[in-house]
């Protein structure tokens, strides 16, 4: 037999994290169902078996949650005086204000009052009460139980006007809850609004508009100026300016012709561009940008993982407690029955550990929603968490402080027996099977002064790592790469010196040559990217202890990008086992350290730092795959923000938790003395969650 289909569904209403916990145990104890996976974060399901979505929306009736195809395109809430629950909540308010009004006409007992606060809770409360019956039956204590214990008490002991208000205080406390987490993961539905959901495709000589779904790859894709692209591709034909901010956060529009690569999600300018389709619709940028962040924030941060333990403990004590100051008092010290029934019931009204626990979620959610808009991928709120702390950052030097497009700038010939052109020649043949960066700008060159030959056969190439490559042509053995790779010669004085120059001056210099002779050196340079300096900068004023800049580069170029970086340290001449060996005793010295590089090459110290941060993840899976962060645009100005961000969300965490139980502790000692009343202590519980889950939202305003 195959296995069961798997679909994923968007969940609207979903606030509480119980609440989360319970939808996914109905939906796994529906027919025919065999499992359910809830996301809270991204607030969607994936269900594998049969189930419609009526039959999820039944399971999911007790907190009104409504369910839709993960694909379908988000439809616009209903204004908020539309909804139902919204409604009800007003008119209960009415009622009550109005029973308090009778009760100082009629006087607190009087039938006329209390039958307006008994229509205040029914017409509030009648959702919640249904809910909480059912949960009692079953033993399973939640907000909604305690909620209907502590209603049913106050009614039972003749305080209408209490137990109106804390239906009302908790319905409107549900309202908020639910529009402040709509809030946080509103990132995430703008990201998936970002694409149109049609393209114009030509086939053959007609044009048409086609779903995204059934756009294949190859196909033409027709973008008009103005139209926002709806599928990655590359340029056939046409030129503009095209604005990336919605995948890599830059501001400021680029300018792609034939060949350039685009991006689902970007905003063509003012020309007519043709772009062959490259990747289908689930595997483009975009969509894995929004598959990444959703899968980051279901990930658990360490202060999340100590939340839920805590938790796991604290609710059933504090039960226990609560059942003690109802019977203990009354049955041992003569205590008044009714006085210490409601003092229990305040206990658990107040002991819901709600604030508690969606005090990390919340926080997480928005911090990495609000990175992903301004084009940084956190792949979790470990990463996140881990990145606050930061104590010293390693950067990679070629394309990651420097724009890693490197450009000959000198061409120095050292014998009479071979011409420019045919060195040319050589070095093009040679760098042309090499992958390294450097292997372009003189392939690049050679084609500009005409003297690349594609029909230059080389045999036996190899490359020797960390110093250059080999190959023949023509049956002589030629050497291209860095001066190590010519140590073993008796290089003369002058080369030395002219090697020396051209290093000093910030230039990487090549060597070409055979066995037994030194041809020509080629010196490259790679320019520093404009936003480097600046990042730098702005990283040591956060209290950034230690900035390095590791090169398989010369000491010279080494220094000079060094220096103009304004890095604290310069590692020079090493090998990717050498950065591996660096990165691990930078953090025997400062603990935690982050390595930025671009997600190929430093693969091992990316993977071996406290987080690992890529550069330029637009368009680079590798980069989104390797890395713990990708900077989706090529610009390092993104990372002070990420560290601060970090930073932020941290402090908020640790505010969220405290405050969380300073209220609760306060609220318990107001018990004693017998202070603390059931509306206080609903106030006191859904104040300390709303006041989390606003204090959260503060991270939305964290800005690059």
């Amino acid at each position: 037999m195959g296995e069961a289909q798997t679909k994923t569904y968007r969940i609207q209403g979903l606030s509480c994290t119980s609440c989360a916990a319970k939808f996914e145990k109905k939906v796994k104890e529906l027919d025919g169902v065999e499992d359910a996976k809830l996301n809270f974060g991204a607030s969607k399901i994936s269900v594998q078996g049969e189930a419609t979505i009526e039959d999820l929306e039944r399971a999911g009736a007790f907190d009104h949650l409504k369910l839709r195809d993960d694909k379908e395109q988000v439809t616009k809430k209903e204004s908020f005086w539309k909804q139902k629950e919204n409604i009800k909540v007003l008119v209960s308010a009415i009622l009550l204000v109005l029973g308090w009004l009778l009760s100082k006409q009629y006087g607190e007992g009087h039938i006329i009052p209390v039958l307006g606060y008994a229509a205040s809770i029914l017409i509030g409360g009648y959702a919640l009460f249904i809910n909480g019956l059912r949960n009692l039956v079953r033993l399973q204590f939640d907000m909604h139980t305690l909620m209907t214990v502590a209603i049913i008490g106050a009614a039972f002991l003749g305080e209408w006007g209490e137990g109106a208000s804390v239906v009302i205080l908790f319905a409107i406390s549900e309202v908020l809850e639910k529009y402040s987490m709509d809030k946080a993961r509103n990132s995430i539905e703008s990201l998936m609004n970002i694409a149109p959901k049609e393209a114009l495709i030509r086939k053959g000589h007609h044009e048409m508009l086609i779903h995204v779904d059934d756009i294949e790859v190859g196909d033409i894709m027709i973008v008009k100026p103005g139209q926002k692209l709806a599928m990655d591709g590359m340029i056939v034909k046409g030129a503009s300016t095209l604005n990336q901010a919605a995948i890599t956060g830059e501001s400021e529009p680029i300018f792609k012709t034939i060949n350039g690569e685009v991006f689902a999600g970007t905003l063509n300018g003012e020309g007519l561009l043709e772009v062959q389709v490259t990747k289908r619709v689930e595997d483009t940028t975009l969509s894995k940008i929004i598959h990444l962040v959703e899968e980051a924030q279901a990930e658990k941060a360490p202060s999340q993982a100590f939340v839920d333990k805590f938790a796991k403990y604290y609710t059933p004590a504090i039960m226990l407690i609560a059942l003690a100051i109802a019977l203990v008092p009354p049955l041992f010290t003569g205590g008044d029955w009714s006085e210490w029934i409601y003092r229990g019931l305040a206990v658990l009204v107040v002991g819901c550990p709600c604030a508690l626990v969606i005090s990390t979620p919340v926080a997480i959610v928005t911090a990495i929603g609000n990175a992903a808009k301004n084009g940084v991928l956190i792949k979790g709120g470990v990463y996140l968490e881990e990145t606050g702390s930061l104590k010293a950052i390693a950067f990679d030097k070629t394309g990651t402080l420097t724009k890693g497009v490197p450009e000959v700038t000198n061409f120095v010939l050292l014998t009479r027996d071979v011409k420019e052109e045919d060195v040319w020649t050589i070095a093009a043949a040679l760098e042309h099977r090499s992958q390294h960066p450097l292997a372009s700008a003189i392939v690049r060159k050679a084609e500009a002064v005409g003297a690349y030959d594609h029909a230059v056969h080389v045999e036996d190439f190899t490359s020797i790592t960390g110093k250059g490559i080999k190959g023949s042509i023509s049956n002589c053995l030629y050497f291209i790469g860095s001066p190590q790779l010519f140590a073993a010669y008796n290089i003369d004085l002058q080369i030395k010196q002219q090697i020396s120059q051209l290093q000093n001056e910030g230039k990487t210099v090549m060597v070409l040559g055979t066995e037994g002779e030194i041809l020509a050196l080629i010196a490259v340079a790679d320019e520093i990217r404009e936003s480097s300096k600046e990042a730098i900068r702005k990283l040591h004023v956060l209290g950034i202890e230690k900035t390095i800049m590791l090169t398989g580069d010369n000491e010279g170029t080494a220094k000079s990008i060094g220096a103009i970086a304004g890095v604290h340290e310069i590692q020079a001449n090493l090998l990717p086992q050498d950065k591996l060996a660096f990165m691990k005793k930078t953090q025997e010295t400062y603990g935690r350290v982050a390595m930025v590089g671009d997600g190929v090459n430093d693969a091992p110290a990316l993977a071996s730092a406290t987080v690992g941060i890529a550069m330029g993840g637009a368009g680079t899976d590798t980069a989104l795959e390797t890395a713990d962060i990708a900077l989706m645009g090529d610009d390092l100005s993104k990372l002070p923000y990420t560290i601060k961000l970090s930073r932020k969300t941290l402090q908020i965490i640790k505010q969220n938790i405290t405050f969380s139980l300073a209220i609760k502790l306060i609220a318990l000692l107001l018990i004693a003395p017998g202070w603390l009343t059931l509306w206080m202590a609903i106030f006191a519980d859904m104040g300390a969650t709303l006041i989390v889950m606003l204090n959260s939202l503060r991270l939305l305003r964290v800005k690059d």
